[in-house]
């Protein structure tokens, strides 16, 4: 059984579309356009939350070394909570969850806010030092040394 949208002229599949009927095989992308412009707008109204880590104001030196390691960082907010990584940790379990959560680290990096004060990041440094984690090293930010700002 055959089906025909053109006339019964005797011509084969010359005259099975006529002007203005149109292939309904087409695809309609408007609503594909509409989901990706409401995907885009949502990536871009989340992207600044998807940022890692604490937010810690550290203060800025000069000299400044970048890695790609997983290492033991020690974060020490403004109101003096400590976090080893991104956990939540006590100031005397700190030592224990360092060696238990990096085996063979090298060492540990304490990364203060600027903010914070020195009674937490020395208590922290002196427990550290007292498990004998060594080397301690603190993090900091790079000082802007660009001419013009």
């Amino acid at each position: 059984m055959a089906f025909s949208l053109g006339g019964s002229n005797g011509t084969r599949g010359k005259g099975r579309f006529r002007a203005g009927v149109g292939s309904l095989s087409e695809i309609n992308i408007v609503p594909l356009v509409d989901v990706v412009l409401v995907l885009l707008i949502i990536f871009m109204l989340t992207a600044h939350v998807m940022e890692f880590g604490l937010e810690v104001n550290v203060p800025q030196v000069k000299q400044v070394k970048d890695t790609a390691e997983d290492l033991p960082v020690v974060n020490i907010t403004r109101d003096g909570q400590l976090y080893l990584n991104e956990r939540k940790v006590n100031i005397n379990q700190i030592a224990g969850e360092v060696r238990d959560r990096f085996k063979d680290a090298k060492g540990v990096y304490v990364r203060a806010d600027s903010a914070a004060v020195w009674d937490v990041i020395a208590q922290v440094i002196s427990a550290l030092d007292e498990a004998k984690i060594q080397p301690i090293r603190l993090v900091t930010k790079p000082l802007d040394t660009k001419p013009g700002r």
